[in-house]
């Protein structure tokens, strides 16, 4: 009897409990209408019960047999399943499996995944192209199913991130229609439609910036603790973190606010303007500071295959531009790492504006960038820069030419990352040779040398004094011939080494592309003396 009743509560209890079942879950990188990249291993990973079996299985309608892998779940639960390459297409399912649940995407691509980075100038969406209604006319022409979006969200981090989180718009792939394309990068978007077009595959744009934000904020610990000349930012950021007490602060912003209070109504009473209000000290790590914004917005996505990336920024810092000549590289060498393949890397070089006007770097910052930038292309395989010199303004740090910017960058990567045979760069700087009071310039990419205008704009000349003057320029061929009434014997040369030139600077090839701003020299820089 007793065996009786202890059986009849444990089948009571049984029904009574829930039915334990697996649960899977894929990383927020994997949603409908993703674009998976081409003619590679695809990482597809996730979560499940720990212990459990996985199954991974994709499939394109009408096509052959699944693909399917089979393996179980890790004790944490995590799992990582590599799916052999396959060719681009669309119509592809993805499927992930286990015990009872099935999580199913449907409209996958396979096709060229390019991520999109950088800071405002990247950030800048369709909707904020502001000059005589190009953002409608734009997105008016944005519909196209072969261009898939995806938005990661601004989420600094102290530490690497797994995942991020997903909302309505960000955190999930949108299929590209004038409506999704508003809300997205104008330089990714105009990259990618014109690499879609070109290509005739399907193009998934990955877009991780944020505006203002520095590119050490985007380099991993790791990468500048290596670094002599860059580990004092996570030194900086260290000491920063040491120095914050969640309790402490608070415990200060309390009585602070108390004493303000106080303050304002007395202030109040008095017939005055009550005194500004505190500010709680915030948490270092949650900011776009020292490494960061490649924990939280970067660090997540490094197991998704990308053809390669594309970056503008460097306004955040060009006040220490001479540092960017390390930094830059660093973190591209850094990404490439992250990711386990030199994939090809693309920058959009600062556009023309008046930068610092003042102080030791004062009109010569923004220069000193853009050659930090190009010295990248010089020193790194698989590098190159889109040239924007007449896409500028020189009040507008954010100037309104976003399609020159994705259209170059376009013509890079068809060049340098898909071996395509075309003109991919305006003339740059080869080598001088002087002559009494003549300098000839000789460039590479320089089929087809014109002056847009009269004359040609933007060169200078020094002596031995350093001390650089305007001189006149003359195409010659494929090169230039520079001379100054001001010296007698140039020794240097420059081309737009001004934070915003005056009048625009016009030389350009055939292929209508500008000229790369350049210096013969390697006279010290301005930027050089900046303080850490």
């Amino acid at each position: 009897m007793r065996f009786l009743r202890l059986l009849l509560l444990t089948c009571a209890a049984g029904v009574l409990s829930p039915v334990v079942r697996a649960e899977v879950k894929l990383h927020p990188m994997f949603s409908d209408h993703m674009v998976l990249q081409q003619k590679t291993e695809t990482t597809v990973w996730g979560t499940a019960t720990p212990n459990a079996d996985v199954s991974v299985g994709l499939m394109q309608t009408g096509g052959d047999k699944a693909v399917d892998v089979l393996l179980k779940a890790g004790a944490d639960g995590k799992w990582v399943a590599k799916l052999p390459p396959q060719k681009a297409g669309t119509g592809y399912t993805l499927t992930a499996q286990s015990g009872g649940t099935t999580v199913t995407l449907k409209d996958v691509a396979v096709g060229e995944v390019w991520l999109c980075s950088g800071q405002s100038n990247m950030e800048w969406m369709v909707k904020q192209l502001n000059k005589d209604g190009q953002a409608k006319k734009v997105a008016d022409a944005a519909t196209n199913k072969n261009i898939r979006l995806f938005t990661v969200p601004n989420r600094p981090s102290a530490k690497p991130e797994a995942d991020f989180p997903v909302s309505k718009t960000e955190g999930l792939w949108l299929e590209c229609n004038p409506e999704n394309v508003m809300n997205f990068s104008a330089v990714g978007y105009f990259f990618g439609r014109d690499i879609q077009n070109d290509l005739k595959v399907p193009v998934g744009l990955i877009a991780s910036d944020w505006g203002g934000t520095s590119c050490q904020s985007w380099t991993s610990r790791e990468a500048l603790t290596a670094n002599s000349d860059l580990k004092y930012y996570v030194e900086q950021f260290d000491t920063a973190m040491k120095g914050y007490d969640p309790a402490k602060a608070d415990e200060s912003y309390k009585a602070a606010m108390e004493k303000w209070k106080a303050a304002a109504d007395k202030a109040k009473a008095d017939g005055k303007q009550a005194p500004t209000a505190p500010r709680k000290q915030s948490n270092p790590g949650s900011g776009p500071t020292t490494t960061t914004l490649f924990n939280g917005m970067i660090a997540p996505i490094t197991h998704y295959a990308i053809k390669g990336a594309i970056w503008y920024q460097g306004e955040s810092n060009a006040g220490r531009a001479a540092e960017y000549y390390t930094l830059f590289p660093a973190m591209i060498t850094d990404w490439r790492k992250q990711w386990g393949y030199d994939f090809p890397f693309f920058a959009v070089q600062l556009a023309p504006y008046k930068g610092a006007t003042n102080g030791p770097a004062g009109g010569l910052d923004y220069a000193e960038l853009r050659d930090a930038q190009v010295h990248a292309t010089k020193t790194l395989k698989h590098v190159g820069i889109a040239i924007i010199t007449d896409a500028g303004d020189e009040n507008d740090i954010h100037p309104q030419k976003k399609e020159p910017a994705g259209d170059r960058l376009a013509l890079a990567a068809r060049a340098v990352a898909y071996g395509e045979k075309v003109e991919y760069q305006g003339p740059t700087y080869k080598s001088m040779t002087a002559d009494g009071g003549k300098v000839k310039v000789a460039f590479d990419h320089a089929a087809g040398l014109s002056a847009k205008g009269d004359s040609l704009n933007g060169f200078a000349v020094c002596g031995e004094d350093k001390k650089f003057y305007p001189a006149k320029a003359t195409i010659e061929g494929e090169n230039v011939i520079v001379t100054s009434e001001s010296v007698a014997k140039p020794v240097a040369v420059r081309y737009g080494w001004v934070n915003f030139a005056k009048p625009e600077l016009n030389l350009f090839n055939k292929a209508g592309l500008p000229a790369v701003p350049f210096r013969s020299d390697n006279f010290p820089l301005t930027t050089a003396t900046t303080k850490k």
